[in-house]
């Protein structure tokens, strides 16, 4: 397999008419990281996928690939393969023929492509399927077919535009795993788009949340998700709690007729906040215990979702606000109506910056 290349994005912006799709962005995909790009529709991230195949020329900055500058080197020319969301199988081929394609233009011997096309297919647990046609495999077959199709030709890097969007929500995530496994594997970088939080959390090293063309924040999902830097991260990126407070500038804040301690995110002066809490770091309990950032609030539901119970609460000074507590098998202590003291620890708590974090490298 060819050595992994990273991927460096220097400045780089493309606009179609009036929308600038990515606005100066500046990034560094690693050699061999499983990297995601993620965001909601018009964010961005295919057109900087497409930027990264040569598919779209950007109209400032460069963009290298590994040590090749690549900005005007067309798509062909450079160590890149795509696979779609379509999956783009030709339908009158067999699952062998269709991941040979690539090798049509080689001058490989056809038992040297005849062993290639078995090692991919045994790659992908295909093995036994080169007879078949695309119309008799299910989505993900198709999807492992599509995959050892791009892989056969050993790219440096390997590009996948929402590969996995068009299969039901179970297939997907044993998939996810799969994926991650299958880089692991080959050893090549992966730059993956999608707007699904689940599978950039499950399957990435790092991965960059992007809006309005630009990056809001880069990091490890672990990073990004336990300390986003902006609303829309917090928001985008599973559930979170997103309220407005009052801060000392001390490190403490008035919310829920109560003062907190704060312990995680933007330094800012005193003044009105914005702050963010994940529901699972929450803790509903019966008054009387300990007040260490604890503030009084009124239950307003409770829902059986399975894993987990979430409890909805309106805090003394009327601020809503969700809790998600595991399922233990026992009953909650406390019911719809009933006053309970909210426990927000300091370091789950976060002070968020109002304005876009930028494009961090």
């Amino acid at each position: 397999m060819t050595q992994a290349c990273g991927v460096v994005f220097e400045g780089v912006s493309k606009a179609f008419n009036d929308v600038r799709a990515v606005d100066g962005v500046s990034l560094d995909v690693r050699q061999g990281e499983f990297f995601s790009l993620l965001g909601p529709s018009g964010g961005g991230k295919t057109t900087s996928l497409r930027l990264i195949a040569g598919f779209e020329r950007p109209d400032a900055g460069r963009i290298r690939i590994g040590d090749a500058d690549v900005t005007e080197t067309p798509p062909h020319k450079r160590p890149v393969n795509t696979v779609f969301q379509s999956y783009a199988l030709f339908p009158h081929l067999s699952v062998g023929e269709n991941v040979a394609f690539g090798l049509r233009f080689t001058d490989l011997s056809k038992q040297e492509k005849q062993r290639r096309v078995g090692e991919m297919l045994e790659l992908v647990e295909l093995t036994g399927y080169e007879r078949r046609k695309p119309h008799q495999l299910s989505g993900g077959q198709q999807q492992r077919v599509a995959l050892a199709r791009a892989l056969i030709l050993n790219p440096a890097l390997l590009l996948l535009d929402e590969p996995l969007g068009a299969l039901d929500a179970k297939l997907r995530r044993g998939l996810q795993i799969e994926l991650k496994n299958l880089q692991r594997e080959v050893g090549i970088t992966f730059v993956y788009v999608t707007h699904d939080q689940e599978e950039a959390l499950t399957m990435s090293d790092r991965l960059a949340v992007m809006a309005a063309g630009r990056i809001e924040q880069l990091g490890s999902p672990k990073d990004v998700y336990e300390n986003p830097a902006t609303p829309f991260v917090a928001d985008f990126l599973g559930v979170s709690n997103l309220m407005t407070a009052e801060c000392d500038g001390r490190g403490g804040i008035s919310l829920g007729g109560g003062t907190l301690t704060v312990e995680a995110g933007a330094a800012v002066p005193a003044g009105e906040v914005m702050v963010a809490i994940r529901p699972e770091r929450i803790e509903i309990e019966l008054l009387g215990g300990g007040t260490a950032n604890r503030v009084r609030g009124t239950v307003t539901e409770i829902v059986y979702v399975g894993p987990t119970m979430q409890v909805n609460v309106t805090l003394d000074g009327g601020q809503a606000i969700q809790s998600l507590i595991t399922n233990t098998g026992r009953d909650l202590e406390f019911a719809r109506g009933d006053a309970v003291a909210v426990h927000l620890p300091a370091d789950a708590l976060r002070v968020l910056l109002e304005d876009p974090a930028g494009s961090p490298v």
